[in-house]
């Protein structure tokens, strides 16, 4: 339960102030609101516990600037949300219309409601006739969450055009991180200073997308996954969004973000006078997505945070639907094994190949339904194909049954928020798809236009579809994909942009499918990794990364990724070589070792491989497994190493007893051979046993093809070397000479 206290006081020129001060010790964190007269609160205090709180008491007189030369009477000090009328002159962050005329609001706090989770404050502009309900929470995480409700109390029609929340951060925050990337290169690392002005990232296809960043962050220069105080903000909506960073000559930093709304798209009818209760019909409301804040010494801190988050969201609701915990069951996708080929006997055969190699989780892809035998027609007739999948003793509910009987789940692709023009359902239904004007489609993207969910009709077909073949072929897992950008997307039942309603729907659509069949998962999957956010993956069980498995791309894919997602919800697959995506050609070990500390996955039609292979990877399935509760409940933890050309990764237990680190040689090192690495997360009081990991133990000495070096590395054996977590901190251990484009695993026990 989140610490919380409340004291009131007075500054030197006598204006009355109330301190909120939330508090979560164990996940040292806290932050504190300053309510200054009747205004909306300030943050105050964001980072590590404070031992007395009280002394917050001086805040306000701390930081609240001077007036100055050439501008307004008051030097603007922003709230978490900043209007003209506390002297913002920076990018408008509360938009909202009247009858096609902006108001700009000055909000009056009305009340303040404090319980044990965090602080709701009412505010209005009466005159206006525009309420807000603001909400802040101190999650047991350390993540700071705020959100707010915008209510219409006016006798005309409120439009929504943006609320965006903020958080300051300490002036000598001055460097920004974020993530940039396309379809096969998501989540590529982009740094900046942050100077006066305004930095944005908006997501604007109805999704987060490619380019989005999962996080903003604002730090010391020179901050890593190590070192450095971050500050971070994260958008929780699967749907159209904005992330911001901005300075005033006269402010620090402020980071935040919303939702993007169209024009139109979110307007609250006139106000009726409410319920006889005096309650509110939501149709009167727009709330917010959550805006998640992270604070960390490094990004290893900062990430460690959202994955807690998570992990106990996930928990929570297994708990409530009394659904057991289990194991990731390593998955084996049909996609890059046989892609849109579908037959019973190559799939059976495929099948045992993956029950021999430990797989637990067999997905059949694309291509099982209506007319679909490539990307441009069928999508959307969400029935089994009879061309393909024939009723009797070869049918997909035939594979299905004989997967169950391999000791497998069953998995199924599909893609409900899609439909090829060339299909039943489009001719049928045309009306059923998002479109700019009654005569007019969208730009089309893989011969797909994108289905109105918001549609009662349509949401009915699609849900009874996916509802009745989960329960006919006993399906336990859905790979959910999203493949078109969502442009123009206006409802033709309502004439008015739709994006939000859309999201909504997916959301209702996960939660009704999982509520009728307990025990379903569902991964997220949208073109790879386009559909990444706290929202979805509170919903999904994991997400797809990135459809290139190309190892070398997947080194910094799925360590940005793991900004925000912990590792056993990164789907993690160990494709062919040369890979599908990009034709680099490399060694089974490295494409092992890619895959190991995520969500274990295949991709790869291990009927074309030798058998060495195919034990090899047994191998690894078996090691994976050992190690897998680990990846599930322990710190990701990423080293900082000085050479660009290594990358250092690896899991710590949550009992700090046992770890696996993967380094990685991308490419050629300045040093020959390379320089030792640092291990961090470890005990630094505490003596660790340090050596391969079993199933890596000849990827390195004795060296086999991915290794150069010309003598023994002492501590590359079974017997390994002990020193302390100190000591493997500050000059670390010296990793295997290997060729570019290759990785080795090794183990940390406490002894």
């Amino acid at each position: 339960m989140t610490t919380i206290n409340d004291f009131h006081t007075t500054t030197s020129g006598g204006d009355g102030v109330r301190i909120v001060y939330l508090e979560e010790r164990d996940a040292r964190s806290a932050c504190a609101l300053a309510f200054v007269g009747d205004e909306l609160p300030r943050i105050v205090h964001w980072g590590r516990p404070l031992d007395d709180p009280r002394t917050l008491a001086s805040a306000v007189d701390a930081l609240r600037p001077q007036r100055v030369s050439g501008a307004l009477d008051e030097t603007a000090w922003p709230s978490v949300l900043p209007t003209q009328a506390e002297a913002w002159t920076g990018a408008p962050r509360f938009v909202v219309r009247a009858e096609g005329v902006e108001l700009y609001c000055r909000f009056t706090v009305t009340g303040i409601h404090i319980d044990d989770d965090g602080v709701s404050v009412d505010a209005e502009d009466g005159e206006q006739g525009v309420h807000i309900v603001w909400r802040c929470e101190m999650r047991a995480s350390g993540l700071v969450r705020q959100r707010t409700t915008v209510a219409n109390r006016r006798a005309q029609a409120l439009e929504i055009g943006r609320v965006e929340l903020t958080f300051p951060v300490p002036a000598d925050m001055t460097e920004l991180l974020t993530t940039t990337g396309h379809h096969l290169r998501e989540r590529s690392p982009q740094r900046q200073p942050f100077t006066i002005g305004r930095f944005e990232k908006a997501s604007l296809v109805g999704r987060p997308d490619f380019d989005a960043t999962l996080l903003l962050n604002a730090g010391r220069p020179g901050f890593g996954f190590t070192h450095g105080d971050v500050y971070a903000v994260h958008v929780a909506w699967s749907g159209n969004t904005c992330t911001t960073a901005e300075r005033l000559p006269y402010t620090s930093g402020l980071i935040g973000g919303g939702e993007a709304l169209a024009g139109g798209e979110m307007t609250l009818p006139a106000y009726d006078g409410g319920a006889e209760d005096g309650t509110e019909d939501d149709a009167h409301m727009y709330t917010t997505p959550w805006l998640y804040g992270s604070y960390g010494e490094g990004l290893n801190e900062v990430a460690s945070r959202f994955h807690d988050e998570l992990r106990a969201t996930h928990a929570h609701w297994r708990a409530a639907h009394g659904v057991a915990d289990k194991p990731r069951p390593v998955i084996l996708n049909t996609w890059e094994a046989v892609y849109f080929d579908h037959d019973f006997d190559t799939l059976k055969a495929l099948a045992d190949k993956a029950a021999a190699s430990g797989v637990e989780r067999f997905v059949v892809d694309d291509g099982w339904f209506g007319d679909r035998r490539g990307d441009d027609a069928g999508l959307g007739d969400w029935w089994i194909s009879q061309d393909v999948w024939p009723d009797g003793d070869r049918s997909l509910k035939a594979l299905a049954d004989y997967v169950h009987a391999k000791g497998m789940e069953f998995g199924l692709w599909f893609e409900p928020e899609m439909v090829n023009p060339d299909s039943r359902m489009y001719r049928e239904h045309p009306d059923w798809v998002l479109r700019p004007t009654a005569h007019r489609l969208p730009m089309q993207g893989r011969n797909q236009q994108v289905v109105d969910l918001t549609n009662p009709d349509a949401y009915a077909y699609v849900y009874g579809c996916i509802d009745a073949l989960v329960a006919e072929l006993g399906i336990d897992y859905i790979k959910w994909d999203h493949n078109k950008f969502v442009t123009e997307a206006v409802s033709p039942r309502t004439g008015r942009p739709a994006v939000h309603g859309q999201t909504l729907a997916v959301y209702r659509m996960f939660d009704d499918l999982k509520d009728a069949h307990p025990g379903l998962e569902i991964e997220s999957c949208s073109s790879g990794g386009g559909r990444v956010d706290l929202a979805i993956l509170s919903r999904a069980d994991r997400i797809w990364a990135s459809d290139c498995v190309d190892p070398v791309e997947r080194a910094d894919i799925q360590r940005y990724t793991s900004l925000l997602v912990p590792p056993e919800m990164i789907g993690e697959h160990v494709g062919a070589s040369p890979a599908h995506s990009t034709h680099r050609a490399t060694s089974q070990e490295m494409r092992m070792a890619m895959a190991f500390f995520g969500h274990l996955g295949i991709e790869w039609n291990l009927l074309k491989e030798p058998q060495g292979a195919l034990d090899e990877l047994g191998v690894w399935v078996d090691a994976y497994k050992r190690h897998r509760d680990d990846f599930a409940h322990g710190s990701v933890v990423h080293g900082d190493a000085a050479d660009p050309a290594v990358r250092v990764d690896g899991v710590v237990s949550a009992d700090g007893a046992r770890a696996v680190y993967r380094f990685t040689q991308l490419t050629t090192s300045q040093t020959y051979p390379a320089a030792p690495v640092r291990l961090p997360g470890l005990n630094p009081d505490a003596d660790y046993l340090v050596r391969p990991l079993a199933c890596n133990l000849e990827s390195g000495e004795p060296f086999t093809q991915i290794g150069n070096g010309q003598s023994a590395l002492g501590w590359w054996n079974q017997d390994g070397i002990v020193m302390t977590g100190r000591a493997l901190d500050t000059f670390g251990v010296r990793p295997p000479s290997i060729h570019p484009a290759n990785a080795v695993l090794f183990s940390v026990t406490r002894v």
